[in-house]
């Protein structure tokens, strides 16, 4: 059968946690992208919805009760140096509850809240597609606020 990632391509997903405009981002511990900053997330497993699937890993890593959440863009990350191959559904949310703790420290090792002009580096592939979503929808958000039109994602 093989391992998603590493022998046929896997399904992933993220979610990117937003706060007074600002991103939650951890530092990876384990390959892929080890010390890489990253946005929670995971692989999907069998019969679970990609949004499911983003929630669980957000809680599951972060600690946070995410309430809801809405379909920010698609990833896909080829990995030479650490030959895997994923295809990620990645979401965005700013309506969750609680703080974020480092609560898998065997996997992240440090947390923080980050303008989207001063990130830190490196940040990891499905990361940096993350933040250039976020970018263009903040973006667009200004352009309509310019001409009187609100945009519910706005950061």
């Amino acid at each position: 059968m093989g391992l998603p990632g590493i022998d046929f391509p896997g399904l992933g997903c993220g979610l990117a946690i937003v706060r007074d405009g600002k991103i939650l981002l951890y530092k990876r511990v384990n390959a892929p992208e080890a010390e890489h900053w990253n946005i929670v997330g995971g692989k999907v497993d069998h019969m679970e919805r990609s949004e499911a699937a983003a929630r669980r890993e957000a809680e599951e890593e972060s600690g946070l009760q995410i309430r809801s959440s809405e379909f920010l863009c698609l990833s896909e990350q080829v990995i030479e140096a650490d030959r895997q191959h994923w295809i990620s559904m990645i979401y965005v949310t700013r309506d969750f509850i609680g703080e974020p703790e480092l609560t898998e420290p065997d996997k992240l090792s440090a947390l923080g809240w980050f303008d989207l002009d001063a990130l830190p580096q490196p940040l990891s592939r499905f990361t940096a597609d993350a933040v250039d979503a976020l970018r263009r929808l903040e973006h667009k958000s200004a352009v309509r606020s310019s001409e009187g039109t609100k945009d519910a994602l706005a950061l």
